[in-house]
């Protein structure tokens, strides 16, 4: 009984991986492929570019904060504070900023890209676009994915600019150090290897939850409780793949461009 459960569950996993490698890679070759729909690419933009800014604002700025004040406490024990700003610009433009700003936004709006998708599915909206002859891949699909991968890159910016200023805030109002220095060690530190790391990974990241969100909506069954299935699969499963894309994207760069 075991035996089959196992069995069963594996099958169910091949199949869904299978499924997303196909829809994947039809969604990756439309956005080479007209037509392309400018329109709800730009709506798309702003729904998820413009709406998350507040959020990764917060989330950027708070983590430079940890950042700075971890690092000052560990590194005063060796006469090194001055190295903070290093620390922490390093961290944040490398690794931070974009495995933070992927969840956080993988949250948002891959959620309301299953939601959204999955309740035009059950209410039959998608067979009506077939219907007049539109390609829901097309119409609904790369938009969303063109908008992740484009705004999570300016997004991932904006967290690495404002999680450089929290750790900066930290470091003159609470550990009472020098901004100069701070900034100083910040910028001569930081080198084009690894600004070109910080900013592959949002690539991937984006192409990531757009692709994981519209894949549970536009595979959603069973009415309305199947929306909210199809809704935390596409956070949950989004989220942990981001993390282990992360894993093997920083694993590569570091072989090319070794510290």
């Amino acid at each position: 009984m075991a035996i089959n459960t196992i069995d069963r569950t594996a099958k169910q996993i091949v199949l869904t991986l299978q499924e997303y490698s196909l829809f994947a890679s039809r969604a990756f070759l439309n956005l080479f492929r007209p037509p392309i729909y400018w329109t709800d690419f730009l709506m798309q933009s702003d729904i998820i570019g413009v709406g998350s800014v507040p959020i990764v604002i917060l989330s950027g700025f708070f983590t430079g904060g940890v950042l700075a004040l971890q690092s000052a406490a560990t590194l005063s024990e060796f006469g090194a504070t001055a190295v903070t700003g290093q620390f922490v610009s390093l961290t944040m433009i490398r690794e931070l900023g974009a495995v933070l700003t992927g969840i956080m936004v993988a949250g948002r709006n891959a959620s309301s890209m299953a939601s959204e998708l999955g309740s035009m599915v059950v209410t039959e909206q998608i067979d009506a676009m077939r219907a007049l002859g539109v390609d829901p891949m097309r119409k609904l699909v790369t938009p969303r994915i063109f908008a992740s991968i484009a705004m999570l890159l300016l997004l991932t910016i904006v967290s690495d600019a404002f999680g450089i200023v929290g750790g900066a805030a930290v470091t003159v109002f609470l550990n009472h150090q020098n901004a100069t220095q701070y900034f100083h060690m910040a910028y001569e530190r930081l080198h084009y290897p690894d600004i070109i790391q910080g900013l592959v990974k949002p690539l991937f990241f984006g192409y990531i939850l757009g692709s994981i969100g519209c894949f549970y909506g536009m595979r959603t069954t069973g009415g309305t409780e199947g929306v909210g299935r199809a809704t935390i699969s596409a956070v949950v499963n989004s989220s942990v793949l981001i993390i282990a894309v992360d894993f093997l994207i920083t694993h590569v760069l570091l072989s090319i461009f070794p510290t």
